[in-house]
């Protein structure tokens, strides 16, 4: 079972004692069970090997400090060797691969353990972006080899967590937000809080009303009464919308251009309106001078609601294919 955790951007590393409350795994209370004896594996952000020994050695460490038969190391190391792509480089030194071999040599001595926990943090985070991408799809087979065994993985980009597609937790500052699949926290955010953190850029959140004709942002700009808020009695709410789901159209909102942000084939088009500021998210480039005037539309159809103190009230129905 994969379970990613969700959280933002830690601000210090800093570890300590656990205070309160238990850690159980199959009723065990790991507290307890000395470090050596739990059936645990860890892989850290920082991908950390023995430099002094081969590919095939970092991988079998933890079986020899077992005294586990030869045969057994043998099979155990070659077919965790394959399943990470690392069939080919078990005679290399950590300090000969590349930082994507490298971490794959850390997961890999970490799944020949065969434990029923293995905790990941931030795997990916210290890797370059193509590496991120060709080790997350990567991982997706490697996971899958596990059985039944726990994996928990941590992460502060929501991408990844949605492509697991696994039980999801959202934290923030040290507490559980929201728990569910992971397509359905992103449908379904509980709160304007879980929709920022689960969203990447983070959810547009602006004060609006909601009348019988529509929702008010401002004196001169309204945005129609979609069907899924028919239901919802008038008053002041927050509303959230996607950036993808803004849309660059000469009948939309007049808005000045704060900022263009490209990031390879895509744009984080920052603009104001008034007192309103808000990101619009294209998949393509699109170049704009600061200061520029844009007309940008929101989708109505694709607006969440939110009470004044921040819980969902409607949500659309989830995007086709999403």
């Amino acid at each position: 079972m994969l379970c990613p955790v969700h959280h933002d951007r830690p601000t210090g590393g800093n570890h300590r004692a656990q205070d309160s409350g238990t850690i159980s795994l199959d009723g065990a209370d790991l507290a307890k069970v000395p470090v050596w004896s739990r059936s645990v594996s860890t892989v850290y952000q920082q991908f950390i090997n023995y430099p002094h020994l081969s590919v095939y050695e970092n991988i079998a460490f933890p079986l020899r400090r077992r005294s586990l038969p030869a045969a057994e190391i043998e099979q155990r190391v070659m077919t965790v060797a394959e399943t990470a792509g690392l069939g080919s480089l078990l005679k290399r030194l950590p300090g000969a691969l590349s930082g994507g071999q490298q971490q794959r040599v850390a997961i890999a001595r970490s799944l020949v353990k065969r434990s029923d926990l293995l905790l990941l943090y931030e795997p990916l985070v210290n890797l370059d972006y193509k590496l991120r991408e060709q080790l997350r799809d990567e991982f997706l087979n490697i996971f899958a080899a596990q059985g039944d065994s726990i994996l928990v993985y941590t992460t502060a980009d929501p991408n990844e967590a949605l492509l697991f597609d696994a039980e999801v937790l959202v934290m923030h500052e040290g507490r559980l937000l929201q728990v569910g699949p992971a397509q359905s926290v992103y449908a379904r955010p509980a709160t304007t809080a879980v929709a920022q953190i689960f969203s990447d850029p983070p959810m547009n959140l602006l004060p609006t009303t909601l009348d019988e004709t529509g929702l008010r942002l401002a004196d001169d700009v309204r945005l129609a009464r979609a069907p899924h808020l028919h239901a919802l009695p008038p008053g002041p709410y927050i509303l959230g919308i996607h950036p993808g789901d803004i849309a660059l159209d000469s009948a939309g909102i007049s808005a000045q251009v704060e900022l263009a942000e490209i990031s390879g084939s895509e744009t984080f088009l920052h603009v104001r309106h008034g007192e309103m500021t808000f990101v619009a998210h294209f998949s393509r480039v699109h170049t704009h001078a600061e200061g520029e005037d844009v007309q940008v539309a929101l989708d109505a159809e694709r607006a969440f609601l939110f009470t004044p103190n921040g819980k969902l009230a409607a949500a659309p129905a989830p995007a086709s294919g999403g």
